[in-house]
């Protein structure tokens, strides 16, 4: 029998210094995720280097995920650490406790 892997729901973003993420989960997990500015020239990802542009994450209503104003979202189950990006360099964990639920 295959064990379904649980959705998590992204509650609340925040950008509390440059080029980071804070982002709240339904179940209480709270991470942090560093982008990692400067080799995406030409990507999606190439505006997040505008530190302004970046600070514009919100939670998306409809995908419940972190999501920017040029349709770029992250995969929840990725920020909530359950399983690994397939394409890394992007962004990286710098959630900084043992425990992520104790932030905040």
């Amino acid at each position: 029998m295959k064990t379904r892997l649980r959705i998590p729901h992204v509650l609340a973003v925040e950008v509390p210094r440059s080029h980071v993420v804070r982002v709240t989960f339904d179940d209480g997990l709270v991470r942090e995720w560093e982008f990692m500015p400067g080799r995406h020239e030409g990507t999606v990802f190439e505006p997040f280097d505008d530190p302004d542009f970046f600070r514009q994450a919100r939670v998306d209503p409809e995908s419940r995920t972190v999501a920017w104003p040029n349709g770029v979202d992250l995969d929840p189950i990725v920020l909530h650490g359950d399983l690994a990006a397939a394409n890394g360099g992007h962004f990286r964990d710098v959630t900084d406790v043992t425990d992520a639920r104790q932030l905040g």
